[in-house]
């Protein structure tokens, strides 16, 4: 049997890294969730493994005021995955962390690596189709990690945000994320819409 491709002192070292102070949504509770999914789809997922170590790295670096953390997050993932599998898994790997940027699925040859990232991608924005209660402490969890943005800045930057995903034809990747959080999703964003530019 193969060494897994993450072990205890590797989800040790990551876990210490979501546990900053200064995460208050980008945290460990961030990352059991996301797991939580990758479980509950398990079936659906090609490479089960490789989905596991996005989820763990896909926020690894993380600074508010800086716009590349999703590609030193991708960068630390190479650096700590060398060795443990081939080149090709930590590429696809890396690229499914740095698409989390956009949340475009990228333009992989192979099926079974597309369909995963969308997966991926869906889950990481599961939060946006939550009950209205836990969006907003989402919301309101995201504002603290911006706390340093003056409050008109955060309003026009947010709201920018947001209303790029409503334009969307859809906010999710796959049917089972659409059908199960796409309708909240909207109705959340577009609330928070109105609420930031009042």
């Amino acid at each position: 049997m193969s060494a897994p491709l993450l072990n205890d002192a590797l989800k040790a070292e990551l876990a210490a890294l979501y546990r900053a102070p200064e995460r208050h949504y980008h945290g460990l509770a961030h990352i059991e969730a996301l797991l939580a999914l990758a479980a509950e789809y398990h079936r659906a997922l090609t490479d089960p493994e490789a989905i596991e170590a996005a989820i763990w790295f896909h926020d690894a670096v993380y600074d508010s005021h800086a716009k590349d953390n999703e590609a030193q997050s991708a960068a630390l993932a190479r650096a700590k995955l060398a060795g443990r599998t081939g080149e090709d898994r930590i590429g696809r790997i890396a690229t499914m962390i740095e698409a989390t940027a956009t949340h475009e699925v990228p333009a992989f040859d192979d099926a079974g690596a597309a369909k995963d990232a969308a997966l991926l991608l869906d889950m990481d924005l599961s939060i946006l189709g939550a009950a209205p209660d836990v969006f907003d402490a989402y919301e309101q969890a995201v504002r603290r990690e911006y706390d340093w943005v003056e409050e008109a800045a955060w309003r026009a930057g947010r709201g920018t945000v947001l209303r790029g995903f409503l334009a969307r034809r859809h906010i999710f990747h796959t049917p089972e994320f659409r059908s199960r959080f796409e309708a909240q999703a909207r109705k959340n964003m577009e609330r928070s819409v109105e609420r930031l530019a009042g």
